[in-house]
């Protein structure tokens, strides 16, 4: 029996006993859509397990199917950039079939697409997107950085018909949400790799040795400052009772057919054999569990990456003295790790390897490991590249929000989305304010706040100042000028909103043009005026010695003849003379008037002489009661 044939027995009897205990999970994120109105609301999508998910962000675009029904599969490279009116980041959408899936993401991002969602032919539950076996013409897998998800068939068609309607419906808007595809309950992030101690599988384990190096760094910060509790596990099969006797299984498997591990060369007769690899998996858990022990958890991390480099199967370099030699060299003590490791010729069951069988097949939200190599952070599968920034991204989202270890906020992971094409967000040119705020978990476009006034609109296509001190900030946004001494502004610090061009100006408030008192006949009406435009106003002049009054929009003389002053002193005198006499006169009657109000008033508290005979009698009928 050939191996791979083995294998497909074995994985099938792995499947039966998973199919009981555990289950393969999709995670998923959510596609919210915003606009039309008619079709807004959640729907589910399968993460794609290539790409860069944006675990922790959200991204908002316009949804565009390709009009030419030849491109819907994306299995070709477009002919063409897409590009949204709105200028918002496309979502292109694509048919499932004819190729694999990471072809269409390739091919959507290389035309411009910021995410990809495919949608499915039939109706069915939602898969995970996986990458192809490596083979000639799939180099681009690597090169992938958007994220992708599959959406169902009836959800991807409702999608279709709308962004065919888009030129007289309006664009169809999705924001992708990985916000809660993450879970980030505390402020300690609990991961785990399930990986393979063999080098020799090709493109996916040079993968796991590139990203174990390149990772080290930031799993050891996240361990030593207490963030992050990291566990590596490897995935092993057991060989069917039928096929314990047989070569195959003899070579491949420890402990009596109970753990195995497929033949690195795939050949019986030559090369390392599976067991080697289990048996360097074992070595390698415990490596990790006496570490532990010893209160230094991270150091595994230096055991993988020194075996990689002095102990590499793939170089032939593989001994059991080799690997114990490198973990001495890290003043780990051997005894330990050999008891943790057992006897692997021993018909028993391994204590370490068991609970490794146990934990692949999933419990709770978490599925079974059924890929390698399997990134899990707080029990939730992460889907994409496994490479450096984006699973430290990943491992980040899983803090609680405020509690992000500083690794989390470093240059290494600020990519700035801001800093290309100004995120896709508005931008003021002239002042240089934009909606664009860079955030952990992605970029947002939203209108600021300058100097404690307020921008708002979409944040995408327009911001504008609003409220007061508006104006102080490139005049609101609306039309100025200056010429010479002279700047005039179409932003009123009276109106909360808007723009208005000033007096002497016409326009829309965007753009004012000089407005023609003279031409227009809007002053400087009289009949002996003279009109003269000028920059936002007018000057007007009068015939002769007349002065203009401006007020008025008259002319009047300003000279008079020796008679006409003679007639203007004595029509003054005679004004003047009316006004003392009648001032006068006021004087007299006012002070008369005063005179008998307070005379008629002392009279009823204190009788004058005139009256005491008149009073007389009554007082003394008063005296006399």
């Amino acid at each position: 029996m050939a191996a791979g044939v083995l294998l497909v027995v074995v994985a099938a009897a792995m499947a039966m006993a998973a199919a009981v205990e555990g289950r393969f999970v999709v995670e998923k994120s959510s596609v919210r859509v915003l606009a039309p109105e008619h079709i807004r609301g959640h729907h589910d999508a399968a993460i794609g397990n290539f790409g860069v998910p944006d675990y922790g962000g959200t991204l908002t675009g316009a949804v565009l199917y390709p009009p030419d029904k030849k491109e819907a599969n994306g299995c070709a490279p477009f002919a063409s950039k897409f590009t949204a009116k709105s200028r918002r980041p496309v979502v292109l959408l694509l048919d499932r079939g004819e190729c694999y899936f990471a072809l269409k993401a390739w091919n959507a991002q290389q035309a411009g697409a910021a995410a990809v969602l495919i949608a499915d032919s039939v109706d069915e539950q939602l898969l995970t997107m996986d990458t192809p076996e490596a083979s000639p013409g799939t180099e681009y897998i690597d090169k992938i950085s958007i994220p992708s998800a599959l959406v169902n068939r009836a959800f991807g068609e409702s999608l279709k018909k709308m962004a065919e309607k888009a030129e007289t419906e309006g664009e169809v808007v999705v924001k992708l949400d990985w916000r809660e595809s993450m879970p980030h309950p505390d402020e300690r992030v609990e991961y785990e790799l399930w990986t393979n101690s063999n080098d020799e599988c090709g493109p996916r384990c040079d993968e796991q040795v590139e990203f174990v190096r390149s990772f080290r760094g930031h799993a050891q910060i996240l361990e030593r400052g207490g963030y992050a509790r990291f566990t590596p596990h490897y995935i092993t099969w057991y060989c069917p009772d039928a096929f314990k006797l047989t070569r195959q299984c003899q070579s491949q498997c420890i402990n009596h057919g109970r753990y195995c591990a497929p033949d690195p060369e795939q050949d019986f007769g030559e090369g390392y054999e599976g067991k080697d690899v289990v048996v360097e998996n074992l070595r390698q858990l415990c490596v990790h569990r006496v570490a532990n022990d010893t209160g230094r958890p991270w150091a595994w991390w230096d055991y993988a990456m020194d075996y990689k480099l002095r102990c590499s199967m793939k170089e032939k370099k593989y001994s059991k003295a080799c690997a114990e030699d490198v973990v001495t060299s890290l003043g780990l003590p051997l005894d330990k790790v050999l008891e943790c490791m057992g006897d692997p010729n021993a018909d028993a069951e391994n204590a370490v390897l068991s609970k490794e069988q146990e934990d692949q097949i999933g419990s709770g939200s978490r599925g079974d490991v059924t890929i390698l190599p399997t990134l899990v952070i707080n029990d939730v599968q992460y889907r994409g590249k496994l490479e450096r920034t984006a699973v430290l991204k990943a491992v980040c989202a899983g803090f609680k929000e405020g509690t992000e270890p500083r690794v989390c906020l470093s240059h290494d992971m600020e990519t700035n989305e801001c800093l290309h094409r100004n995120g896709g967000c508005w931008r003021d040119e002239a002042t240089n304010v934009t909606a664009c705020r860079d955030t952990y978990r992605g970029r947002v476009c939203e209108c600021p706040t300058v100097n404690g006034v307020q921008y708002q609109g979409d944040g995408y296509t327009n911001c504008k100042a609003v409220g007061p001190g508006r104006c102080s900030l490139n005049h609101g946004g609306c039309w100025s000028e200056t010429r010479g001494e002279h700047t005039f502004s179409a932003c009123s610090d009276t109106a909360l909103t808007g723009c208005r061009c000033p007096p002497g100006f016409h326009g829309d408030g965007h753009k004012c043009e000089d407005l023609d008192e003279c031409k227009d006949k809007l002053a400087c009406t009289c009949p002996d005026c003279h009109c003269k435009n000028t920059w936002g106003s007018y000057e007007c002049g009068c015939k002769g010695n007349q002065v203009y009054i401006r007020g008025e929009d008259i002319c009047i003389a300003s000279s008079m003849s020796r008679f006409g002053w003679l007639v203007g002193v004595l029509v003054v005198s005679c004004a003047v003379g009316l006004g003392v006499a009648g001032y006068v006169f006021y004087k007299y009657r006012l002070r008369s008037y005063m005179d008998s109000e307070i005379m008629a008033i002392m009279s009823q508290y204190m009788p004058l002489d005139s009256q005491n005979n008149e009073h007389q009698p009554l007082r003394q009928q008063e005296s006399e009661a």
